[in-house]
């Protein structure tokens, strides 16, 4: 498909690319962006892709752009994509627990940071006391500028909630008490450095959506996504190859299936498929009610219905072909929300000894968010920082600045359709470098 932005459309994005950041602090994407823009597939693609919303960052926005220009091309058909063999905990995270226990690292359950207290003078910021509560009792430890505290601020998946396939997941938009937000709240009362969490997590409606994972049972719901994806669901491969949208549906509701078994330990008549939808207060096409008042069986039914089962069929397949457990989350795309320069902290702030900030809601410059790549380069910065380490942090892929990626994703944004250039100007433009590059990568 193509992305079917006008010209009008199409000078918002390099109007976007071209501010600079600071004329787009507190601005929304539809100040900015054109009724052009959001009616173009351009959008549709990339605010099921990323989650993005028109009410979420400008500023976001300008640095999605720059940073995955070089994948403009792959964005209808998600051919940019890189997949882990299994889900990102099997493949990511439990091999990294393990090695940190096969270091010593010390793990305490059962424990919530309440507050980080400072001692702040005009020459240094030094983090003096943890409060906590541990299996229910307050507590303390004190610290000395020896050591090194290292916080993530804000929390995307904060106060998440799951449901089953008989009960819908609950959605609580509360800061509680030994939670990110709270935390965050403390510590930046101390100090004007320490950012604004308020910014991220008071307006929960504007940054919620809700996921649910359905896992089917047998070969009858498969056999429907077989049909969309054009291969088995048990071929070894990625099967869709990205998130496939129903860019009719009322919730707006996208689904995907990775690599089957998805799960080390999944059973071979087994899938699992993750669906989400950005509107979840609004009654569904099948199932009239809002998504967040559903069960998982009722997700499952209106899943059904986008994928083309028949009406007759829907019910009983969502009954006895598969387990749904849906899961609210009120503030996964907190970090989308507009903000200003110093609505985040810096990694580790000015005149700050023996604290960094670190992961979604930490400053880090150039990169853009929802990525772990972001949350990993924020810990880089954080330890080579405090530790004085001389290693430098890897740089961001710099495609923003290469002239061939510009062309390309010139051409792409424009469907092809080359640049309307005047006879005469001709004889000009193709005697220079740059004519002849224009020509190679399909803009004139």
């Amino acid at each position: 498909m193509d992305f079917t932005l006008n010209t009008k459309a199409t000078k918002n994005i390099i109007d976007l690319v071209l501010s600079l950041p600071e004329t787009l602090y507190d601005k929304r994407i539809n100040e900015v962006m054109s009724k052009d823009f959001f009616e173009s597939n351009f959008w549709l693609y990339w605010r099921t892709m990323f989650a993005f919303e028109e009410w979420h960052s400008a500023l976001e926005m300008k640095l999605y752009v720059e940073r995955f220009i070089h994948h403009i091309a792959g964005l209808p058909d998600f051919s940019a994509l890189k997949f882990t063999k299994y889900n990102q905990y099997e493949s990511l995270v439990l091999p990294l627990i393990t090695w940190l226990f096969a270091q010593g690292v010390t793990v305490q359950n059962g424990t919530r940071v309440v507050n980080v207290e400072f001692d702040i003078t005009p020459e240094k910021k030094v983090a003096k006391a943890i409060e906590l509560i541990r299996d229910g009792e307050h507590g303390g430890l004190d610290l000395t500028e020896n050591d090194l505290v290292f916080v993530t601020n804000g929390s995307l998946v904060e106060n998440s909630n799951w449901g089953d396939h008989h009960t819908p997941a609950q959605y609580n938009p509360e800061v509680l008490e030994g939670g990110s937000w709270y935390l965050w709240r403390k510590i930046a009362a101390q100090d004007p450095s320490f950012g604004n969490p308020d910014k991220f997590c008071t307006t929960p409606e504007e940054s919620q959506w809700e996921s649910a994972t359905v896992t089917t049972l047998d070969a009858r719901i498969p056999a429907y996504i077989e049909k969309i994806a054009k291969r088995p669901t048990r071929s070894g491969k990625v099967v869709t190859g990205g998130i496939v949208s129903a860019k009719d549906s009322k919730w707006l509701m996208s689904w995907t299936v990775n690599r089957q078994p998805h799960f080390s330990q999944q059973p071979d008549d087994q899938t699992v498929v993750w669906v989400y939808a950005l509107f979840t207060d609004v009654p569904g096409d099948y199932v009239k009610k809002p998504m967040r008042d559903c069960t998982g069986e009722e997700i499952t039914r209106e899943w059904l219905y986008q994928i083309g089962v028949p009406d007759g069929e829907i019910d009983e397949l969502a009954a006895t072909g598969a387990i749904t457990r849906p899961c609210m989350m009120p503030f996964i795309t907190a970090f989308f929300l507009p903000r200003n320069g110093t609505d985040r902290p810096q990694v580790v702030p000015e005149k700050v000894v023996n604290f960094a900030f670190i992961g979604q809601f930490a400053e880090s410059s150039r990169d853009c968010i929802f990525t772990t790549e972001y949350s990993v380069r924020t810990a880089m910065e954080a330890v080579y920082q405090l530790l004085g380490v001389d290693r430098g942090v890897p740089e961001v892929f710099g495609s923003i600045y290469d002239v061939r990626e510009l062309m390309k994703s010139t051409s792409y944004l424009r469907d092809g359709k080359k640049l309307p250039i005047p006879g005469f100007a001709c004889r000009f433009v193709d005697k220079t470098i740059s004519g002849r590059m224009l020509e190679q990568y399909n803009v004139i």
